[in-house]
């Protein structure tokens, strides 16, 4: 163990003991939760599950950490996802790649933070159109931190009874609270709605005020990341809540060149065509788009046993997807 990291342990016990002759139980909650979330991380499993049942067995059931039933009914709202994306296979803008980069430091070197009585950065909110990364930057984020990616879903959580939703939203974040992850919430306007709207229910109200509740108590170590398409359905207090708020909008021509750009190098063949005409031939997409278009060439390319000229596969698809959105024009 190093030098911070003996550092950081040492604060978090003096913490614990300085809480629990307080009387602060949600300090004393926030704090055992950070010692079994550090244990988890470290593999050691047994002695996370012993400070669990140790806690429970003292009487502090009050303090809310998950029972095994309630982890159990969180975990029925989330999907967890291997992430594989990396940070460097997307084409980002320069402050938003080193806002994010500064993030994952942040966390990957909590202990020295911690030490000096800091915390990592650890809420992100990302504002776009649909197909231009957003879940994939939160993929990427777990990826470089070597964490689960947790995606919520709304169709399993949201609820028709009254405070059925809350409910099922504070068991998610029970859930994560104890496990290093990223938790992330696509559709964020979904569950984080404006209150101050006449035409929302009373129901929605109190989903908000949950949702900022408890967003507000997680620990540092686990890394929440909303997205959102609608940025002025939010209400306003959910936007002081994020610590970084970043904007991923549609891709330009010079960001198609140098997407495609990377993925013609990926073959062994020259390709006999430039990036810049094909960013040029496809026009406005997303980069969800151009993923897939890249994605039909390659199945293309396979099938014909890579004994075609790439050019003339690039060109065919080419071909096909103008002419899908010909088509797609004609009928809007």
């Amino acid at each position: 163990m190093s030098g911070a990291d003996q550092m950081a342990r040492g604060d978090l016990l003096i913490n614990l003991v300085q809480a629990s002759v307080a009387g602060d139980r949600s300090a004393v909650r926030s704090t055992v939760e950070t010692i079994i979330a550090e244990e988890k991380s470290k593999q050691h499993t047994v002695l996370a599950e012993r400070l669990t049942r140790a806690i429970r067995a003292n009487g502090h059931n009050s303090m809310h950490l998950p029972s095994s039933d309630h982890v159990f009914r969180g975990r029925e709202c989330i999907a967890e996802i291997t992430p594989r994306r990396k940070l460097d296979d997307m084409i980002l803008s320069k402050t938003c790649r080193v806002a994010v980069n500064q993030m994952i430091e942040e966390q990957q070197r909590s202990s020295l933070l911690r030490a000096h009585g800091l915390d990592p950065r650890h809420r992100l909110l990302l504002v776009g159109p649909p197909g231009n990364g957003k879940t994939s930057l939160a993929e990427a984020i777990a990826e470089s931190l070597a964490v689960s990616l947790f995606v919520v879903r709304y169709e399993a959580m949201i609820g028709s009874y009254l405070g059925e939703t809350a409910s099922r939203l504070k068991r998610v974040f029970d859930y994560v609270r104890t496990t290093p992850c990223v938790l992330f919430f696509d559709e964020f306007d979904a569950v984080g709605k404006e209150r101050g709207d006449i035409h929302e229910t009373g129901e929605i109200k109190r989903v908000v005020t949950s949702l900022l509740m408890q967003v507000d108590e997680l620990p540092s170590y686990t890394v929440a990341v909303a997205a959102t398409n609608h940025p002025e359905l939010l209400d306003r207090a959910v936007w002081r809540r994020f610590q970084l708020r970043l904007d991923l909008p549609a891709p330009g021509k010079r960001e198609l060149t140098k997407y495609f750009d990377r993925f013609l190098a990926q073959h062994d063949r020259n390709p006999g065509i430039t990036p810049d005409h094909i960013a040029k031939r496809l026009g406005p997409v997303s980069y969800a788009e151009a993923e897939e278009f890249a994605l039909d060439v390659r199945r293309r390319d396979v099938l014909t046993m890579m004994e075609r000229p790439l050019k003339g596969t690039i060109e065919e698809q080419l071909q096909v997807w103008q002419e899908r959105v010909q088509n797609l024009s004609g009928t809007g």
